[in-house]
């Protein structure tokens, strides 16, 4: 892809003559495209280093600030860091040379030139070797170092990777430097990418807002409001504080109208954002909710000990992601325990899918430990399950704690939930954007069970009328055991999602128990669509009055007061279950 390619003739002649440089406006490529502009570039960098004073070889650094390529980085990368020698011929001449291949029996070292990549050789044509101890490295100074500092800046505008050049083109605006300018402005006549021709407009336009001309000021402006630069927000509101001051009404006129378009964008992505966040917060609220409006909603049993299940797939899913590793040392009782890893290069990105069924099936099981054990003798005693439950979390987070540790463990998350996409300005975080499908996909699945297998014809029986359903020959102590072991499974999902968005530690569960309570009472105990509308409906409640009143305290209070007020007018729900059993 070509850039504005300056053809350099460097000519300096013995050391004290000092040095005369030519730039001629032409046409110039990336360094990598051609292996002419690569032979140029080391012939400018050959002479910087061997030129006779730091002022020339400044001259001749900042002179490559018209030609940036990943290349410059390279060699002045290797200028400051000393792996280039200067190497004195008999008759004074100075040669810039990196060293090669293995050290001889003396310390030598063979030479290669900076200047044209050949083995450099003596006035007989032996190659020269050279004792890295015995020879001065080339030397900078802090001068030269800015030199290098400014033109390694601009050579990222260069840089292949799409996000390393946009990030380049955002902070070259950095300052206004007027200086910075003309390599923007080659780089935007060879851009093709959307992305980095929208930055190049934008930086450009911010330059010139400092630019003497008037003319070109006003055009910045109206440049800056037609793409709604935020980053200029800032900068713009302080040019009509100057244009005010000076009394210059056409400037104040454009810049206000800018400023006007800029805050309206900023007010739009302020209320998609708004309606993003509080989408994603629903959806957890929902994976959270949707296990316990099954045991809650359609058993009856107040499962207390449902955010510990919560925990039960979180940590399942940290197992996973180190057996997927270099492996888990555990001290459960005392006793130290070492789980071996697989140390798969790719584990961190595979694990997580494993993670998942595993966490429902981890949570599925201890929930069937419970039923069998605790949960089937307290059917129809609501009192007696709150308490127990109750105790059955106290004694699971105790146990978390003797074989995790108290401190909160460190989940990672996988490259495909761990970035971002920004559309109109507004970030779509890739793991809100997976919970919001997983939800949906936990809602379809939790739905065609409950309505289209055998199991959920059984549980919707058993939930209607349980006497009745013993009476047709349902065995329905299974039944009992199958659904409070899915609500719980489901419970497990919602622990492998929430690790890739919080800490995981003994008291995770606790954070969301009372939510997920209040989410399913405000649907309608029982009501799978209620939890579903009701949990959205808090979480985009929740994320509104935060956004507006600027506090999420007093937003929480007034989302909380506002949910005892609804429960006051219909005590049980959006959507009232009806049955036989309480007919």
């Amino acid at each position: 892809m070509p850039f504005l390619r300056a053809n350099l003739l460097i000519h300096h002649v013995k050391r004290g003559l000092g040095l005369s440089l030519l730039l001629s406006s032409a046409f110039f490529t990336r360094a990598d495209e051609t292996g002419t502009g690569s032979s140029e570039l080391r012939k400018v960098i050959a002479s910087a280093i061997e030129a006779p004073t730091p002022t020339e070889q400044q001259e001749i650094i900042l002179s490559l600030k018209t030609k940036p390529s990943p290349e410059v980085v390279s060699w002045l990368d290797q200028w400051k860091e000393g792996a280039i020698y200067l190497y004195e011929a008999p008759d004074g001449k100075l040669t810039a040379v990196t060293l090669t291949g293995e050290a001889g029996a003396d310390g030598t070292l063979a030479t290669v030139q900076v200047a044209d990549g050949t083995p450099l050789l003596d006035a007989s044509g032996a190659a020269v070797r050279i004792n890295p101890k015995t020879t001065d490295f080339a030397d900078t100074t802090s001068g030269l170092r800015r030199a290098m500092k400014e033109v390694s800046d601009l050579a990222a505008l260069a840089n292949p990777d799409l996000a390393k050049r946009l990030r380049a083109i955002q902070d070259s605006s950095i300052g206004q430097n007027q200086q910075k300018l003309p390599a923007l402005l080659a780089l935007q006549q060879s851009e093709t990418q959307p992305k980095a021709v929208r930055a190049l407009k934008e930086s450009i336009a911010i330059i010139q807002l400092k630019s003497p001309d008037r003319q070109e000021r006003i055009a910045a402006c109206n440049t800056l409001a037609s793409i709604k630069s935020l980053a200029s927000h800032d900068i713009i509101k302080s040019l009509k504080a100057e244009a005010e001051k000076s009394k210059d009404a056409e400037l104040v006129d454009v810049a206000q109208k800018a400023i006007v378009a800029i805050d309206s964008h900023i007010s739009s992505i302020n209320a998609v954002g708004t309606a993003f966040r509080g989408l994603s917060l629903g959806s957890v609220l929902l994976v959270v909710a949707i296990g316990l409006a099954i045991t809650f909603g359609l058993m009856g049993i107040i499962n207390m000990a449902h955010g510990e299940l919560i925990a039960v797939g979180a940590y399942t899913t940290y197992m996973i992601q180190n057996i997927f590793a270099a492996g888990l040392q555990l001290s459960p009782f005392g006793m130290s325990i070492s789980i071996p890893g697989m140390n798969l290069a790719s584990g961190s990105n595979l694990y997580f899918i494993i993670a998942l069924p595993a966490s429902f099936l981890a949570a599925a099981l201890v929930g069937l430990l419970l039923e069998r054990s605790i949960i089937r003798f307290l059917y129809r005693r609501p009192l007696e399950s709150l308490l127990a439950t109750w105790g059955i979390s106290l004694v699971m987070q105790q146990l978390f704690r003797l074989i995790f540790g108290a401190n909160n463990v460190q989940v990672s998350s996988p490259d495909w939930l761990s970035g971002n996409w920004t559309f109109n300005d507004v970030i779509f975080g890739w793991n809100r954007v997976f919970v919001i499908g997983f939800a949906i996909l936990i809602i379809v699945v939790t739905w065609l069970v409950i309505n289209k297998t055998q199991l959920g014809l059984l549980i919707r029986a058993v939930m209607q009328n349980r006497n009745m359903a013993a009476c047709m020959g349902i065995r329905t102590e299974r039944v009992n055991m199958m659904t409070f072991a899915f609500g719980c499974g489901l419970a497990g999902l919602a622990g492998a999602f929430l690790s890739q968005i919080g800490n995981v530690g003994p008291s995770l569960g606790q954070n969301y128990i009372v939510d997920a309570f209040m989410t399913v009472v405000v649907g309608g105990v029982g009501n799978i669509l209620g939890t579903v509308i009701s949990a959205l409906g808090i979480g985009i409640a929740d994320q509104t009055l935060q956004q507006y009143l600027g506090n999420p305290v007093i937003g929480k209070i007034l989302v909380l007061g506002a949910i005892i007020l609804f429960l006051q007018w219909r005590p049980a729900g959006l959507f009232v279950t009806r049955s036989r059993s309480l007919d």
